[in-house]
């Protein structure tokens, strides 16, 4: 007579090994969320919305107002009498589901303008990522 099936010794065998390497892998996939959040918001803000924001700077002759702020990329505002957009699909929202934060001129970037995300704690602080450093 032939047995077919697994013992209880070999199923307690399989159950150890695979908590083994789920120690020894879930330590290292933790933090990988929140690193995707902010090399997603970094992408956004040195690529997707500058992009958007160079070409209506090309086509109107000045980057949006604080007032109008990144809105313009998608509505036509007063003051762009040359206006071809709209510039996003969609409008900006952070990883966190915050909207992107612009202030032109800016702050920190005279020249042209600030734009950034307060991160996952939704405040100024140590975790924002920014388009001037």
């Amino acid at each position: 007579m032939k047995r077919h099936g697994f013992t209880l010794i070999e199923l307690m065998l399989v159950v150890v090994i695979i908590g083994a390497l789920a120690a020894m892998v879930l330590p290292r996939l933790a933090g990988r969320s929140e690193q995707a959040r902010t090399a997603a918001a970094k992408a956004d803000i040195s690529a997707n919305i500058a992009t958007g924001l160079k070409l209506y700077e090309l086509d109107n002759g000045a980057f949006p107002t604080t007032e109008e702020g990144l809105n313009a990329l998608l509505n036509k505002p007063v003051s762009a009498p040359n206006w071809n957009g709209p510039y996003l699909e969609r409008p900006p929202v952070d990883p966190w589901g915050k909207p992107y934060q612009y202030k032109s001129p800016g702050q920190h970037r005279p020249q042209d303008y600030d734009l950034y995300s307060l991160g996952r704690d939704g405040a100024e602080s140590q975790d924002d990522v920014v388009n001037w450093n």
